[in-house]
């Protein structure tokens, strides 16, 4: 059964404002990592009321996940296809009418818009449902941005490692994720073959000392010391040990000690992030910071501990990609539609669900330069271009098209 999605599009493009509402809602409520009830029943409810079978509580760590199910005509093959819903601590600058309304969060990565092409999709697939085969699987998942200690075992997981180990998508046959790119102009689509995004991994190393008087310092153990001596050696130490001529990129985001003026610390902590290719630059790495908080920890009369959430490449599939391409020449239009040479440092946790299934991460642009739209990602002034929600939840509706056709279902994962 092929599905034409000519009726689809158009009603896709008749409801944008509808769309723009929507993403600009989202965007004035934004929520962090798994903290995303009011965010979990919005999508939930508007699932249901578009007939899809909606699972709530999904994820056994932390249980915020949202899985609509969409059941085509026929019997056939599922694909998958995920939305983050999770912003950033982040305080927005954009001045614009539906900035957020939630002091020291803003959606400055695009997850807004995500969750809104992925629901426009739904809305459109669920109106022409018995013309295509198989099921659809529309995930939503918390904690992109970050990871948090399981309370079930105590391991830091991002959302999407908590869905895929789940169970969310053992069962699909294909996955695909969008994310918004503001370096490509709004109604491009671009997509790399291979290597996409790096393993960002993200560590954080807690020193314990003894406090004590600024006029005693040698009955105490200056924790500030330990981590302050810390951020210093340990970039030295982690870039000598990396191939220079491999992508690599490490950075601090924050450094904190004591309480007081005029006491000498008894904890201290750094934290960052590093981005890798390969995994065994991701694993040399985590043993040079090992060593390095113990060689500082120890010098200075302390103790350490360190907590990692290890990161994991995101590798497109081929099979998956050639689909892209094809979608999006529909989607967008084939001079729009884009090979991207360079992969990016960024870390994606979609790639645990490439493990389970053959499928890419799709780049959405949403630059546009007149408007002003030129903030990178992460930016407290970052805003996109509305006019790329049609755009991505139209190639979300031709993905299903490709899929069904066979182009990538059913075949070995080949990158």
């Amino acid at each position: 059964m092929t599905l034409d999605t000519t009726p689809i599009f158009a009603l896709l493009k008749e409801r944008e404002k509808d769309w723009i509402a929507l993403r600009r809602e989202f965007h004035r409520q934004p929520e962090l990592m798994y903290d995303v009830d009011r965010t979990a029943t919005r999508i939930a409810a508007l699932l249901e009321s578009y007939g899809l079978e909606v699972q709530r509580n999904v994820g056994h760590h932390f249980g915020k996940g949202i899985v609509g199910i969409l059941r085509g005509g026929k019997i056939g093959k599922t694909v998958l296809f995920r939305a983050d819903m999770d912003a950033l601590p982040i305080q927005e600058r954009t001045g614009a009418d539906y900035r957020s309304a939630v002091e020291g969060a803003m959606h400055a990565c695009g997850h807004d818009a995500h969750m809104t092409m992925l629901l426009a999709a739904a809305y459109g697939l669920s109106r022409f449902r018995d013309r295509f085969a198989g099921t659809i699987k529309f995930v939503f998942q918390p904690a992109e941005e970050g990871a948090a200690v399981s309370p079930v075992d105590g391991i830091l997981r991002s959302g999407g490692r908590d869905l895929v180990e789940s169970g969310v998508a053992d069962d699909a046959s294909a996955a695909f994720a969008f994310h918004v790119w503001p370096e490509l102009p709004a109604g491009w689509i671009g997509v790399h073959r291979g290597y996409a995004m790096a393993a960002s991994t993200h560590f954080r190393i807690a020193f314990r000392g003894r406090s004590g008087h600024h006029g005693s310092p040698h009955l105490a153990a200056d924790a500030l010391l330990m981590a302050a001596h810390f951020a210093a050696e340990a970039r030295a130490a982690v870039y000598a040990a990396v191939d220079p001529l491999e992508p690599f990129a490490f950075a601090f985001g924050t450094l904190r000690a004591g309480t007081v003026i005029n006491a000498i610390a008894e904890s201290g902590e750094a934290a960052g992030t590093y981005r890798a290719f390969e995994e065994r630059t991701v694993l040399r790495v985590r043993s040079v910071l090992e060593r390095c908080a113990a060689a500082c920890a120890e010098r200075f009369g302390g103790e350490y501990e360190a907590s990692f959430r290890m990161g994991k490449a995101l590798i497109n599939d081929a099979r998956g990609v050639e689909a892209v391409l094809r979608a999006g020449a529909s989607a967008a239009g084939s001079e729009r539609t884009v090979l991207l040479e360079k992969p990016s440092l960024a870390g994606e946790d979609f790639a645990y669900y490439l493990d389970k299934a053959p499928g890419a991460m799709v780049l959405i642009g949403v630059g546009n330069a007149e408007k002003g739209i030129v903030h990178p990602l992460h930016h407290p002034e970052f805003d996109l271009d509305e006019s790329a929600l049609v755009v991505g939840a139209k190639l979300f509706v031709q993905l299903v098209a490709e899929v069904g056709e066979g182009s990538i279902v059913g075949t070995e994962v080949d990158r």
